[in-house]
C-alpha cells in the first residue's frame, strides 16, 4: 500500500518499510567492493604508464602465478573469518603436505596419487585445528599459531638440509602448463574455485548459515543450526585447499624446499581483509576477494617488472593490511557521531 494514499487511522507506524531497498548511486559508490574495484584500475593504470612492458598479454597472464596458490587458500580462509574464525597454519600445512608428497613419491606411490596424498594432508592438519578449537573452546588464533609451529617444524625435520626434487609430470603439467598455450593452469583452477565458492556462500543455504555463525553464533546455535559441525568442516576446508596450494606450487617450482612458502598466512589474510571480509565476522563476499587478490597480484607484478626487491613488497602488505583492518573502523566512528 502507498503510505500516501494511506488514512490517519491506517498509519499505525512511523516508518515505512519498502518492498525494495532504494538503491543510490552514492551507496553503490561507497561500498568496499567497488572502493576496491576503482583501487584495482587506479593500480593497472599507474603500472600500464610505467611500465613499457606490463601491458604484454603474455607477462600479464604469466604474472597470476605468482598470486594463484595463495588466492586458493584465501577462498576458504574468507569463509572461516566471516565464521569468526581464523587459520594462521596455512603455510605450515602447505609446507607439510608437499613434504608428504615428497616422501610418497619417494615410496614409489604413482603420480596419480601425489594430489590425494597433499589434499589428505592438508584435510588431516585442519582437521586438528578445527577439533582444537571446537572441542575444547579454544581460540582459533591461538591454536593455529601452536600448530604452524607444529606443521612447519615437522616438515623440516623431515627435509633437514635438503631438498625433494624429480617429481613427476603430472604436477609440472599443472604447475608450470598452460591452456591455449597462453593461460597458466592454475589461473583457471582458481577462477573455477572461486566461482565454486561465490555460488555456495550466496547462493546456498549453507552460506547464509556461515553469515548467520559470524553475525550471532549463540542465535545460530539457538536456532538449531550445528555452529561446531560449521566451523570444524571450515578448518579441514581450508587444509584441504592449502593442500591443493601445495600440489601447485610443488609443480610449479619442481621441489620441496624447507622454506617453502613461507610467510603466506599474512599474505592470505590481507587478500580476505584487503577484499572487505570484517575481521569481527559476520560480513564479506568472494567477489571482494577476488578483486583484493588482482589488485595484489597487480601490484606485485608491476613491482618484478620494476625490479624492485621483494622484501618492499612485505612492507606493503603489511601496511595494507594494517589499513585495511583501520579504515572501516574509522568510517564507522565518524558515522556514529554524525
Amino acid at each position: 500500500m502507498n503510505p500516501i494514499t494511506m488514512t490517519p487511522s491506517e498509519k499505525t507506524s512511523r516508518y515505512t518499510i519498502l518492498d525494495r531497498e532504494n538503491t543510490k548511486l552514492k551507496h553503490v559508490l561507497t561500498r568496499w567492493e567497488s572502493l576496491l574495484a576503482m583501487l584495482f584500475v587506479l593500480v593497472f593504470a599507474g603500472n600500464s604508464i610505467v611500465l613499457p612492458y606490463f601491458l604484454d598479454p603474455y607477462n600479464l597472464l604469466d604474472g597470476t602465478t605468482n598470486f594463484s596458490e595463495k588466492a586458493l587458500i584465501a577462498l576458504p580462509m574468507a569463509l572461516l573469518i566471516i565464521c569468526r574464525e581464523i587459520d594462521i597454519s596455512v603455510a605450515g600445512t602447505l609446507a607439510l603436505s608437499s613434504v608428504a608428497m615428497g616422501l610418497a613419491k619417494g615410496a614409489g606411490l604413482p603420480a596419480e596419487m601425489l594430489p590425494v596424498v597433499a589434499l589428505t594432508t592438508g584435510t588431516a592438519c585442519g582437521f586438528l585445528n578445527g577439533w582444537l578449537v571446537t572441542r575444547y573452546a579454544l581460540p582459533s588464533i591461538v591454536v593455529t599459531i601452536g600448530t604452524v609451529s607444529l606443521y612447519r617444524g615437522l616438515a623440516s625435520v623431515v627435509l633437514g638440509d635438503k631438498a625433494f626434487t624429480g617429481y613427476p609430470a603430472l604436477m609440472t603439467d599443472w604447475g608450470q602448463g598452460y591452456f591455449f598455450g597462453i593461460v597458466p593452469r592454475e589461473f583457471v583452477v582458481l577462477l573455477a574455485f572461486a566461482a565454486l565458492f561465490a555460488v555456495l556462500l550466496h547462493t546456498t543455504v549453507w552460506g547464509r548459515r556461515i553469515y548467520a555463525i559470524g553475525n550471532n553464533p549463540d542465535a545460530a546455535r539457538f536456532s538449531g543450526i550445528a555452529v561446531d559441525r560449521y566451523r570444524l568442516a571450515l578448518f579441514m576446508l581450508t587444509g584441504a585447499m592449502a593442500g591443493l596450494a601445495a600440489f601447485l606450487l610443488t609443480g610449479r617450482i619442481g621441489s620441496t624446499r624447507p622454506n617453502i612458502a613461507t610467510g603466506w598466512e599474512l599474505e592470505v589474510i590481507t587478500m580476505v581483509i584487503l577484499g572487505g571480509v570484517s575481521i569481527a565476522g559476520g560480513t564479506g563476499t568472494i567477489g571482494g576477494v577476488m578483486l583484493a587478490v588482482l589488485t595484489m597480484g597487480t601490484l606485485t607484478y608491476g613491482m618484478s617488472l620494476a625490479n624492485i626487491p621483494g622484501i618492499y613488497m612485505t612492507i606493503v602488505v603489511g601496511a595494507l593490511l594494517l589499513v585495511t583492518i583501520a579504515v572501516p573502523r574509522l568510517l564507522r566512528g565518524r558515522s556514529t557521531r554524525a
